[in-house]
């Protein structure tokens, strides 16, 4: 992997697969540019894409204390070690930090999520807020396997699933991520969608989510939908939050590759 500064000398570790127009993988909660990588391969033959470890992740390095303007500016290196512009596709949490790059001025041409975990309204707010007081506790008290446990459940996988999970090789690479739930938290703020911030968002924005996933994602992925200024909505069927690479591949393909072409002509 390839490597650059941020602006705060964090060493951001990268890799860039294809030769068309740039489009930068954002990775969800615990994900690496390895956990991108199938996607990445898939889009290769008609984009640029760019895998990166997120600060703290990785082969990336990590500068406290967290603030989310310094995830902006890693993505801001990023785009400048891809020619100056770049598109993004952002998953989970991914999606929210790639809204708040652009809310924020980021030159991004285009701008593809897939279900950024915001649980709006009242509900959703309290359910967010007890979430973010349980992981606190967990990092503060060295619990870092709980923390891994606490995200696991909340995002719908099964307690036996988990328990098979913390037998596998793969435990101790997630429990080595754990201090990252923090920053994905502090990405979502308290839940709701910050429709007065994204107003600022000026890129075409795709926003998907999977037919399958449980409700309360569809609706959000619809109100985000409604809350962008540039925005279109579509469903994917038969997909839930652990979205195929297979499944989203040529939607990417097309939005990015199509639309890039009817971007610059604009």
């Amino acid at each position: 992997m390839d490597k650059i500064l941020s602006r705060d000398g964090t060493s951001i570790a990268y890799r860039r697969r294809g030769e068309g127009p740039p489009v930068i993988l954002v990775g969800g909660a615990l994900s690496t540019a390895a956990t991108e990588a199938p996607l990445a391969r898939l889009l290769a033959p008609r984009l640029g894409v760019i895998t990166y470890d997120r600060r703290g992740r990785g082969s990336s390095g990590d500068s406290g204390p967290y603030r989310v303007e310094r995830e902006i500016e890693d993505l801001a290196a990023l785009v400048a070690a891809a020619g100056g512009r770049a598109s993004l596709f952002g998953t989970g949490a991914g999606g929210a930090l790639a809204l708040e790059a652009q809310a924020a001025g980021l030159p991004v041409d285009l701008l593809a999520v897939y279900e950024p975990p915001y649980t709006p309204g009242a509900s959703g707010e309290r359910f967010k807020a007890c979430c973010t007081a349980r992981l606190h506790r967990l990092l503060t008290a060295g619990d870092r396997a709980g923390a891994v446990e606490l995200f696991l459940s909340v995002t719908g996988v099964p307690a036996d699933m988990i328990a098979r999970m913390r037998r596998a090789p793969l435990w101790r690479d997630l429990v080595s991520m754990a201090h990252t739930l923090a920053y994905d938290d502090a990405l979502l703020g308290n839940g709701a969608i910050p429709a007065e911030r994204f107003a600022s968002v000026t890129a075409r924005t795709l926003v998907v989510c999977g037919g399958s996933s449980p409700t309360r994602a569809r609706l959000a992925a619809r109100a985000l939908a409604d809350a962008l200024p540039r925005a279109r909505h579509r469903t994917l069927t038969g997909q839930t939050r652990e979205l195929a690479p297979q499944a989203i591949a040529p939607v990417l393909a097309e939005f990015f590759a199509r639309d890039m072409y009817a971007h610059q002509a604009s």
